[in-house]
Formats: C-alpha cells, structure tokens, sequence
C-alpha cells in the first residue's frame, strides 16, 4: 500500500461489547467511536457500511507451518498416520517420515501455495501469521527463502513473522544450528525450536538453552514446539519458561502444542502454568491437528495469553485447512468442549486480542487512537460468527479496504 489513507467510517458497527458504533477512521488510524448517527460522516470519506454486523479485530495466526502448505501429495500419508495414529503416541515417528517431502523442496515449488495461504488468510481477515519455516541440514534455507519471498510480496497487507525452525532438532541433526543463524542473517525474524524432538532430556534441555541464548544474543524473540506428544515425562515447556527468565527473555516467547501438559495430574499443571504466566510465555494451542490438546481454559485462568492456530495447511500433519481462524475456532469449541456464551467469547478472544498478546503484537486492537485494521462480518452475533466461520463481508488494513466491501 502507498499514498496516505483516505478517510472511512464504517456505520453501524456492532462491538463486540455490545456497542452499535460509527467507527472514524483517518490517517490510517481510529479516530472515533461515536454511538451510530451522532456524528456526521465527513465529507469525501468512504462509507462502508454494517449494517449492525459485527466489527472485529483482524485475526492473528501464532503458529502456521507456512513453506509445508500444500505439500501432503508429495508425501503421501505415511507421516500423517504416524503423527496422529494411537493418541499421537508415535508423534515423534511421524515428524521423522515427514522430512522425506524435503527432497522436492525447491523455492519454485513452494512459493505459489505459500501465497496461496497468504491470500487465502487475507480473504478471511488473516492479517498478522507467525509463519515457520524449516531450516535443516535436509533443506537448507529453500523453505525459509520462500516464505521470505512471499512475506514481501505480501508485506503492508499482512504481516508476517518468520519463525527459522530446525524442525529435526539441532542435535540430532548437526549443523541445524548453524541454519537457523544463517536463516536469521537473511532476514527471519525469530529464533525457531523443538526441544521435545530430542534424543533425552540433557539434549531437550540444550536445546532450549541454545535457542534462549541466541534470542537474548540478537534481541530476538524465540518460538519452540513443546511437548507434542501425550507422554507426562515431557516437560519442554517448563524449561523454556525457565529458560526465558535466567535469559531476561520475559515476554518473548511462545510455546505451541504443548500436548503433554493435558496429562499432567493437577499441581504439576497449576505449577507450569504459573511459571508460564511468570515468564509472560505465550501459549499457542491446535486442537484440529491431533487428540491432545493443552488445557486452554486452565491456561487462561492462570493469566498465560493463549491463542489458537491453524498450524498446518494439507501437509504431513493435517489434510484439511484454508487458513480461516474462525474455522480453528469452530473446531476448538467441540474438541475443547467450549460452547457456552462465555466460552464463544474466549474462543474470539483466541484469535484475535489473546492471540495478539501471544505474539507481542504493538498497538493492536480496535480502540480510539488504534490502528484503522478491522473486520466487518455479516454476522451480528458471536455465535454465528463461530458457526457460519465465513469470510468477513470486508476486510481493512489501515483504514484501506483490502478484501469485500
């Protein structure tokens, strides 16, 4: 996007509070939110209106696999079946059959369906994707060149956090290491690990230490895949929480999955969590993508920021998925068992604010003084957000209107 904002106010805006709304918007910013028809709409700006649909914060995508997008066919389902087969007891098995696809890696292959995602995120209000992206000794940097490639083709309509991700562990696969720093030279953004993947707990708690180590070293921020499996001998979240607070790291980190945690007995769970919040470690949460699942609703009570992602596009790991957030949560409310009107509120809050908070996101949300990125949905209700999961009738990023209208 180029060229200062034009002026929009989007009328009847229904709030997520209840609220029916005039939202102003100049200068790329909120600059009120007066009750419906109090203030006249200025002359020349764009008028979009709601019509009392509800008007949301754009969605925020914390965890997506986005160079493995679409990469299933070239692997068949072997990796699948192990990764999800028997309560994900072989989880482990099936991350080890998935590096097979990275033979076909090349940046050719793997750009049109990264952009695909982006723009299939974009249509359903997807404007801030914390993408990781492999770097081992099997593909080198192919998969992060290509979500580096795609993040600038995309860059000022989605944001896009790049997450350099030795998904084989580093030491089990030497020289991994070493990728991640040269990925981050290039141009990611955040110091990638899966400590869990780890022959033993020594190697699981090395890895951590690296990873912390070389955010703290470079200013970085770290995001780990903790704990995926349903195996209580797991504790990779723990140790990246503590991790964090020897390495002054407070509030730059995020832990995905961490499975393990849901078959923790209740003090260990109360203990972890409490260290979490104490270490300000974001937890990111899919449900869709394997039987386990962290104990969100324990997690939010013990005041840890907690987001749901999509996590995977018909790749090794999960066949389904079109990058649409509400979808996620849809699909959280039943394997989660959250269906009350409070829940559906928390599972919104999963994707937007919450999910923000995982991510560190500055200035976000829908407030004077905000940023002029918001959502308008044809549904007037929460529950019917959830249930129809469609697109937004409009999508707008700096008070420009990028998708619907």
């Amino acid at each position: 996007m180029t060229g200062p904002a034009a002026d929009l106010v989007v009328t009847g805006a229904r709030l997520r509070d209840g609220r029916v709304v005039d939202v102003h918007c100049a200068g790329g910013r909120v600059r009120a939110l007066p009750p419906a028809g109090e203030v006249a709409v200025p002359p020349g700006a764009t008028v979009l209106a709601a019509d009392g649909g509800l008007v949301t914060e754009p969605f925020v995508d914390a965890h997506l696999h986005l160079d493995k997008v679409r990469t299933l066919p070239l692997v068949g389902d072997a990796a699948l079946l192990a990764y999800t087969a028997d309560g994900m007891a072989a989880s482990a098995a099936g991350i080890d059959l998935a590096r097979e696809v990275k033979r076909h890696y090349t940046v050719e292959r793997l750009l049109p369906p990264v952009r695909q995602a982006l723009a299939d995120g974009l249509t359903h209000g997807v404007l801030h994707v914390q993408a990781f992206a492999d770097v081992d000794t099997a593909a080198g940097l192919i998969g992060v060149q290509a979500v580096l490639a795609a993040r600038e083709e995309f860059r000022g309509r989605v944001d896009v956090s790049v997450v350099a991700f030795p998904q084989d562990g580093v030491l089990r696969d030497p020289g991994a290491a070493d990728l991640v720093e040269e990925a981050l030279a290039a141009g990611a953004d955040v110091v990638g690990g899966i400590p869990w993947i780890e022959e033993s707990h020594a190697d699981q708690a090395a890895h951590v230490e690296w990873a912390c180590a070389l955010a703290a070293r470079q200013g970085r921020r770290v995001a780990m895949l903790t704990d995926d499996a349903p195996d209580p001998r797991h504790r990779t979240t723990q140790l990246l929480a503590e991790a964090m607070l020897r390495s002054g790291l407070t509030g730059r980190g995020v832990a995905c999955h961490a499975r393990a945690l849901g078959h923790y007995d209740d003090d260990r769970l109360d203990a972890v969590l409490a260290l979490a919040a104490r270490a300000r470690l974001g937890l990111v949460s899919d449900p869709h993508t394997g039987s386990v699942a962290l104990p969100v609703e324990r997690a939010v009570a013990a005041g840890c920021a907690v987001a749901l992602g999509q996590d995977d596009i018909e790749d090794a790991y999960y066949p389904f998925g079109r990058h649409n957030l509400l979808e996620v949560a849809f699909l959280a409310a039943h394997l989660l068992d959250l269906r009350s009107r409070p829940q559906q509120e928390l599972l919104v809050d999963l994707v937007t604010t919450s999910a923000a908070r995982v991510l560190g996101l500055p200035g976000y949300g829908l407030r004077v003084g905000g940023p002029a990125d918001l959502l308008v949905h044809e549904a007037a209700r929460t529950v019917d957000l959830l249930a129809r999961h469609a697109p937004p009738r409009a999508v707008v990023r700096a008070g420009r209107v990028l998708a619907g209208g």
